[in-house]
């Protein structure tokens, strides 16, 4: 009986693995064959979608994509959305609405709401679950629910060259400069300077640069040390080897260093058996001899 349960045991573990093989390698197929490329645009129809710029699959809400442009070699991760307009199917005229730079990455979920102009800087970086947005609700009426009230719009702007930490939160006319790193949760409006750090709700600067005296406050780490400019990639490809090599070097190095002090610790617990042993034959020895003077 035992042996009839470790074959339908072993049997549904087979069903397992064979179905999470199908599933991962479907799942993979759909994001090669779902993912926009201008090469491979799908139904989205966007006024610019530069070469090398992909779209992950699977996309977020996108409508609009007439008044949409977006540069070259950029990276739209997972459920992102992109839109322009309030609803589908408005006709928003002869201008683009919404505009993202050469090299901009967006996070996965992240959102950019253009209901009127929203431009990001080419080589701006975003983290996941960026929320940037021309639109926000208002709150005039106080008797009035506040999703019934008309919006306000005002255009948002960001600079090139930008890193947009997670969950950061871009609201109307937002007018960030260039080089500009927004902290994680932080929530913008207004302006904000070139070559600053903001961070907070409401987001206010923490560190600007200096021309004559650079960070300030000074930066806590080291600046990192750039690749030489004449690096290859047939170098850059055996440097992560040897790293990897020698990750393992160490691996096998703990690993033998942990068998030695097993068996040194083994050694000395046989020592210290043999000790206590030596100890309770020497107290043995000594009740012997007391019992012997005392019949004496």
């Amino acid at each position: 009986m035992p042996r009839n349960r470790n074959t339908f045991s072993s049997l549904a573990a087979w069903r397992r693995r064979t179905v999470a093989r199908a599933v991962q390698g479907a799942w993979h197929w759909a994001q090669k064959a779902g993912s926009v490329t201008a090469e491979h645009p799908g139904k989205l129809r966007f006024r610019r979608l530069g070469a090398g710029t992909r779209l992950a699959f699977p996309q977020g809400t996108v409508f609009g994509e007439r008044w949409i442009e977006i540069g070259e070699c950029c990276i739209i991760a997972e459920q992102v959305t992109l839109t322009a307009g309030m609803l589908p199917g408005l006709d928003l005229g002869t201008e683009t609405v919404l505009t993202l730079g050469d090299g901009v990455v967006l996070g996965r979920g992240s959102h950019v709401i253009a209901d009127t102009t929203v431009t990001i800087g080419s080589d701006t970086y975003c983290g996941p679950y960026v929320y940037i947005t021309s639109t926000n609700h208002s709150y005039d009426d106080p008797d009035e629910p506040i999703g019934r009230q008309w919006p306000r719009s005002e255009p948002v702007s960001i600079g090139p060259g930008c890193w947009l930490g997670t969950g950061a939160v871009i609201l109307p006319g937002a007018r960030i400069g260039r080089n500009v790193v927004v902290a994680a949760g932080a929530v913008v409006r207004g302006e904000v300077p070139d070559h600053s750090v903001v961070a907070g709700a409401p987001a206010r600067v923490v560190r600007s640069w200096d021309p004559e005296k650079g960070w300030q406050p000074p930066l806590r780490t080291p600046a990192p040390v750039p690749l030489p400019a004449d690096v290859t990639a047939e170098q850059l490809a055996a440097l992560a080897a040897w790293e990897v090599e020698q990750g393992e070097v160490g691996q096998v190095a703990a690993g033998q260093g942990e068998v030695e002090q097993g068996e040194v610790g083994q050694v000395a617990a046989g020592q210290g058996e043999v000790g206590q042993v030596a100890v309770e034959q020497a107290e043995a020895g000594q009740v012997a001899a007391e019992q012997a003077s005392t019949s004496s």
